[in-house]
Parts: C-alpha cells; sequence; structure tokens
C-alpha cells in the first residue's frame, strides 16, 4: 500500500506543443487565448475529412529543439535520432526541459533512487518506410509482386527500423540520457496514459521504491496513417470551421474533436527530499484513482467510468468538492463525450458541479492523443501557480445536456486545487488532483 505520509511534489515542467516548446511558451499562448490550431502542413489535408490540426510547428525536431544541452548530452541525442520517430523525440525533448527545470545539473538527484513513467499512443511508420521494398516489387507500375518482399523488399528496409516504433522506446531514452537507474515502465494507454503515468510514478515514491520520478507522455492524432484512423472511427470537427473556432469543448454548436500532437513530462519527488535539495514545489499530487466500465455487450461508460475515477483520486486526496479550485477536462468537444464528462462531474461533485470552473484545454490544440492529459495537467499546475485560470476558447452557447462553469474569461482565479480528468473512446478513466504547494 502507498504510504500516505510520502507526500509527492511536482518540481520541473516540460512541454512540446502547438503552443510552444515550452511551459512558458504554452502558458502565454494560454493566456493570451491564442490558439495554436491551423491548417495542416505536415500532412496533406484528407478533403472533406481533416484540413487543420494542433501541429507542433515549431518543433523541428533538431538538436536546437531540445534546449541547453551539455556536450555528451547532444553527441548522445544526435547519436539515437536516426532510430527514433517524432513522437520519441517530442518525448525526449520535453523530459530534458522538465529535468533541467527540476534544475539536477545543480542539485543532483541519487540515480539509483530516480526512475521513469511514460506514455504514449500505439505508434506506427509512416507509409516511407516502405517506398523503396514496394518499389522493388513493382509497386511503381502498379502490379505489387508479394512474393519479392522476403529478398527484394526486405533489402531496402533500415535494419534498425523497428526501434523507431517501440512504445517503451520514449522511456527507455529518457533514462539512459538522464541517468535514471530506477523503476521504469512504459504504457500505452491512449488518451489517459499521461494521467496513469503520474499516478504509477506517485505511487512508486509513496511506496519507498523512489525519491524521484519522471511521469509524462507523448502522442499524435497527426499522422499517415492515424489521422485516417481517426476518421473511420472519431468524431472530427466540421471542416466548415475556421481551424482556430473548430475545437468547442462543451460549446452546444461542437461538431467534433481536432487532431493534434504533442509531448509533456513533470518531474516528481517526495516533497522533503525536494526541499532539502532546494527545487522549486509547483504542486503537490495529492490523489489519483482510474476506472473503465463497459455495459454487459461491453460498450464502454465514459460517464461512469470518470465518476469512478474522480471519487477515487479525491478520497485519495482527501479533498471535498467544495475545496477544489477548478476542473481540468478532458474536453474532447465531441457531442457524447463532452456529455457524458459533464454527468460524470455531476455525480461526483453533486451541487458543486454547477459551480467549479471548467478549463478546456484542447480548445486550443485539439485532441494529441496520449500527450494530451500531460500537457493540460502542466497548464493547470502553471495556472494555480501565477493564480489565475485561461479562458476555454468558442465557448459562446451553453449546452443544457453539458452544463458546467466553463471558463468564458480570463478573469476566474484558479483556486488552491485542480482535479484533472481524462478518458478513452472505450471509457477507460483517470483522474488525478493536484494542489499547490504550501
Amino acid at each position: 500500500m502507498p504510504n500516505s505520509n510520502r507526500r509527492v511534489a511536482i518540481t520541473g515542467l516540460g512541454v512540446v506543443s502547438p503552443l510552444g516548446n515550452s511551459a512558458a511558451a504554452m502558458w502565454e499562448s494560454l493566456r493570451a487565448g491564442r490558439s495554436g490550431i491551423e491548417p495542416l502542413s505536415s500532412l496533406p489535408a484528407i478533403e472533406g475529412h481533416v484540413h487543420f490540426g494542433g501541429e507542433a510547428r515549431d518543433f523541428s525536431a533538431s538538436i536546437e529543439d531540445f534546449g541547453v544541452l551539455a556536450k555528451d548530452q547532444k553527441k548522445a541525442i544526435r547519436k539515437s535520432l536516426k532510430v527514433m520517430c517524432r513522437e520519441t523525440i517530442m518525448a525526449i525533448a520535453a523530459a530534458h526541459q522538465a529535468v533541467s527545470d527540476a534544475r539536477f545539473s545543480e542539485s543532483p538527484v541519487d540515480p539509483e533512487r530516480s526512475g521513469i513513467v511514460f506514455g504514449s499512443d500505439y505508434m506506427l511508420s509512416p507509409p516511407g518506410d516502405f517506398t523503396d521494398g514496394m518499389i522493388k516489387c513493382g509497386a511503381q507500375e502498379g502490379n505489387v509482386e508479394y512474393e519479392k518482399w522476403g529478398q527484394a523488399g526486405l533489402a531496402e528496409m533500415n535494419p534498425l527500423w523497428m526501434l523507431k516504433y517501440l512504445p517503451n522506446m520514449p522511456a527507455s531514452h529518457i533514462a539512459i540520457l538522464n541517468d535514471l537507474r530506477g523503476p521504469n515502465n512504459s504504457l500505452t494507454l491512449r488518451e489517459i496514459a499521461g494521467i496513469m503515468a503520474v499516478r504509477e510514478a506517485m505511487q512508486t515514491i509513496q511506496r519507498g521504491h523512489a525519491d524521484c520520478m519522471l511521469a509524462g507522455a507523448t502522442g499524435t492524432r497527426i499522422h499517415s496513417f492515424k489521422t485516417i484512423h481517426a476518421v473511420q472511427s472519431e468524431q472530427l470537427a466540421s471542416t466548415e470551421c475556421e481551424p482556430e473556432q473548430a475545437s468547442r469543448p462543451f460549446d452546444l454548436n461542437r461538431t467534433g474533436m481536432v487532431v493534434g500532437e504533442g509531448a509533456g513530462a513533470i518531474v516528481l519527488e517526495e516533497l522533503e527530499s525536494a526541499r532539502r535539495r532546494g527545487a522549486t514545489i509547483y504542486g503537490i499530487v495529492s490523489g489519483a484513482g482510474s476506472s473503465i466500465v463497459t455495459n454487459s455487450k461491453l460498450e464502454g461508460q465514459r460517464d461512469k467510468a470518470m465518476a469512478n475515477a474522480a471519487r477515487n483520486a479525491m478520497a485519495e486526496a482527501r479533498i471535498a468538492a467544495d475545496r477544489l479550485g477548478h476542473i481540468s477536462a478532458h474536453g474532447l468537444a465531441t457531442t457524447g463525450c463532452d456529455v457524458d464528462e459533464a454527468k460524470a462531474i455531476h455525480e461526483t461533485l453533486g451541487s458543486d458541479g454547477a459551480k467549479i470552473p471548467v478549463v478546456a484545454a484542447k480548445s486550443y490544440f485539439g485532441n494529441l492523443g496520449a500527450g494530451s492529459g500531460i500537457l493540460e495537467l502542466v497548464a493547470s499546475t502553471m495556472a494555480l501557480n501565477e493564480g489565475q485560470l485561461f479562458r476555454t476558447l468558442n465557448y459562446e452557447t451553453p449546452d443544457p445536456q453539458a452544463s458546467l462553469a466553463v471558463t468564458s474569461d480570463d478573469q476566474q482565479p484558479a483556486g488552491a486545487s485542480f482535479l484533472k480528468l481524462s478518458v478513452t473512446p472505450q471509457a477507460q478513466a483517470a483522474a488525478v488532483v493536484v494542489s499547490r504547494a504550501e
């Protein structure tokens, strides 16, 4: 069982997002009400389905995007880039920011007592990885001879190809580059991966198995295959919308989610250990919960799963509803998911559910897949420290079926704590409570 006497602090923040490549840049955009959703540049538009998205446009995946690096770190990252996909590269950049922000170089942590839990989506090759091999098998002439693949086609593949797309690669690379020798785990849980990584990292510290853990996630819905998967299986925002107005969480006129990409990371430390190090305490992770609920037909029940996860997190944090400063919503902006989330909030918080301010950061950058939850947690953690919430973009007409106190301006105080919610289409839900440092 976790030891509640070992309190867990957030001491470092890192971000790669459509709003910039640092927590500070993201916060500046949130406070300015500046959207990161624009016409697609990295992929051609899918006519009638996807014309825009939340791309991390400032992130070129070059060594300059990793911030200040020691000479040996720069050399190691350059050497490894050839066996990393974009999602892994974003993860490493966000993790390095978080480690730098936690000032490990000034006041190091014990590597044997430091570890990592990192989340991701399933990782897929782009078609270009197979182009040369397919051409050798006749693809250019339109008549692929599959029997040639084993000899002619496979010979054109990079022998290290698979290393780019294993979902444990982000955690592995980050641990090696930052000398994290303690507990190490990788989670592939779609949109809840980041919050579940925070939960496991917190519990690892509470159990006494580590004093410092890096937690985060990386993901994308902007990808040759993943964008097509989204078209086939999810409700996407109408292409008739202006890009910056397309993501409309909880608004009556929402038409669906927007695809995006990004990664985030936080450093978690045992509170007293962090204080002895002189670390900045951004907040205290005081409780977390998770749940999955399906009916007899194995159809996901997102409202019940989110309610369970929220109750568990609040019970573990020993916090009453009226003490929550705000809620960082999943806020997917689909007609069904937003209604389910509103039901969960009302079921969990009772009459307070209609009063507690709700922010939805996806209104700025869309659904980043596994990267969404951790970036939204970073955004609300910064709001706690700044004392002020950002507004939810495009919230103009309340939906009676999803009635919540959604922030429509930037004058709302952030309060002293927040509840973060995340959920997958399959009704896997996760929640975490973060409180302002004393």
